[in-house]
């Protein structure tokens, strides 16, 4: 049973697992709206306070497939599902990650604004310590995605109630000008059914963090 951990006793414990430069990987994971991404930029900040260069964030969102297949293979009304990334390029960057053994990893990172990843928009050096990983289907336990759990040291899924998550997800679709009728259908017919999926079917948390 996984316990409970606040912002800061998380960075405190990563800090503690990287003593002397050793390489640690945090997954945080959660459903859609759950404040992943934040979570994950207040910890790499508050990292970085202690010392300079000391983590860096690796958004799973970069690896959602390019709507060049998404539309031919009918998921693009479904966008953001377990199915509608790429799960093996995922799993072989945290390999590379992991093994230390290149000067930097070029990433891809997701812009929301045109729904497009761009590849290689961010670095992640062998001199930094700490990655944190964030994203909803890391702790998933069904294949492919239980494949990446052994990649993680510490596993962190971010714990917030589905009214929270409504409310956070409806002011992001009205923020890109979405009408209700594409508001109601983003919230019902994918994020939130996303969510519970999340909720239900992630595995082996070492903690829970409430966001919420």
């Amino acid at each position: 049973m996984s316990g409970t951990i606040d912002l800061d006793a998380l960075a405190g414990l990563l800090a503690e697992r990287a003593a002397g430069g050793r390489r640690v990987i945090a997954a945080l994971a959660g459903a859609p709206g759950s404040g992943k991404s934040t979570v994950a930029e207040g910890l790499a900040e508050r990292l970085n306070a202690r010392q300079a260069g000391m983590a860096a964030v690796l958004p799973m969102d970069g690896y959602h497939y390019d709507d060049l297949h998404l539309v031919p293979a009918g998921l693009r009304p479904r966008k953001g599902a377990p199915e509608t990334f790429d799960v093996g390029g995922l799993y072989h960057t945290l390999r590379r990650i992991r093994d230390r053994d290149e000067a930097f990893v070029a990433v891809p990172v997701f812009d929301r604004d045109i729904e497009i990843a761009r590849a290689g928009a961010r670095m992640i050096s062998a001199a930094t310590p700490v990655i944190i990983v964030e994203g909803n289907y890391l702790l998933l336990g069904q294949e492919p995605w239980a494949r990446l759990r052994p990649l993680f040291d510490v596993a962190v899924l971010v714990d917030v109630p589905e009214a929270v998550l409504r409310a956070r997800l409806e002011a992001r679709w009205r923020h890109y000008n979405l009408t209700p009728e594409e508001i109601a259908w983003k919230l019902d017919g994918n994020d939130l059914p996303n969510g519970r999926f999340v909720m239900a079917g992630s595995r082996g948390e070492d903690f829970r963090l409430p966001n919420g």
